[in-house]
């Protein structure tokens, strides 16, 4: 359970609060920490790419100055001009090894993310996306959200986020294996339902995980499935006088569906909520099976999943 490297992202911008203070947090603890994160805000932008675009990339250094713990352990801050995705994709696809060499990321972390990233929102967030696109080439990852609005104090949900990485530390025992697909889909994958499983489909990159932390957190978790969560009023039509109608995305009401074990009566009911997601769809090649997914939800007393421990 010794520091991992981890490379740190979001989609709120290299300068966002909840980025900033949870590379202090890790720093603090003793692990390698760099971060490749958006320059600006890009939140609700999915999975989108910058596609044939030249991407600004910059190192902070000031940043990194002001949120350094220790001068032995590497901390390295960067931006890019482009989507969360994009981040990611530059993190791992040889952007990082040839500027910041001292660090080898084992885990990605996306967040602390502002605003809830529950039920259907884990469609759109870039928050999560960038976990995804992480654990896509065979990173483990999961991403965070502060599931409120009303607030910016993000003390509970870093110390919600040093809990679930203490776990990942726990499997997460050495550089990914399966960093960049070498094989393809070529890996022999089991569908046995145990822990020792589970934690490989993590650790390949097959599973990540997305946890939110209440406006007011009780201390606790619990470990369950997606919510309902619907947007109603999206749209807004605007009269732009001679030039015509303009209509802006933003939703006048959200209704959420009061779901015994889900993430969204969880984080209403003042726990911290942790879903387990697949990194595939179902019918892709390794997409995970159904019985798997479930058996993913299942937790210890502590609300963790039972599975993400070492042991057998």
């Amino acid at each position: 359970m010794g520091p991992i490297p981890i490379l740190l992202t979001n989609d709120d911008g290299v300068r966002s609060p909840g980025l900033v203070n949870l590379a202090k947090a890790l720093h603090s603890k003793g692990h390698p920490v760099v971060v490749l994160a958006p320059l600006t805000e890009q939140s609700a932008c999915g999975m989108k790419l910058s596609l044939n675009s030249d991407m600004a990339f910059e190192e902070h250094h000031d940043i990194a100055e002001e949120i350094r713990e220790h001068e032995s352990v590497p901390l390295r801050i960067f931006s890019l001009d482009g989507s969360p995705c994009d981040c990611v994709i530059v993190a791992i696809d040889g952007g990082l090894r040839s500027r910041a060499p001292e660090i080898s990321p084992w885990l990605c972390i996306s967040g602390i993310n502002r605003g809830p990233n529950l039920s259907i929102d884990v469609l759109h967030s870039g928050t999560v996306s960038a976990a995804r696109e992480a654990s896509l080439y065979g990173m483990p990852s999961f991403s965070v959200s502060l599931a409120t609005y009303a607030h910016e104090n993000y003390s509970d949900s870093i110390k919600a986020t040093l809990k679930l990485v203490d776990r990942f530390s726990q499997v997460v025992l050495s550089p990914p294996k399966n960093l960049l697909r070498p094989n393809g889909t070529g890996l022999p994958l089991s569908v046995e339902k145990s822990n020792r499983t589970l934690r490989s489909w993590l650790v390949d990159g097959n599973l990540f995980l997305n946890m939110n932390i209440p406006e007011k957190w009780n201390g606790l978790f619990q470990t369950v499935p997606l919510g309902a969560r619907w947007y109603h009023n999206a749209t807004d039509m605007l009269d732009k006088g001679n030039s015509g109608v303009a209509f802006e995305v933003g939703a006048a009401k959200i209704v959420e569906e009061d779901i015994p074990m889900t993430d969204c009566n969880s984080i209403n009911s003042g726990y911290a909520s942790i879903t387990p997601l697949a990194s595939w769809p179902g019918n892709h090649p390794l997409g995970m099976p159904d019985s798997l997914l479930d058996a993913s939800l299942e937790q210890e007393t502590d609300g963790f999943p039972s599975w993400l421990t070492s042991g057998p």
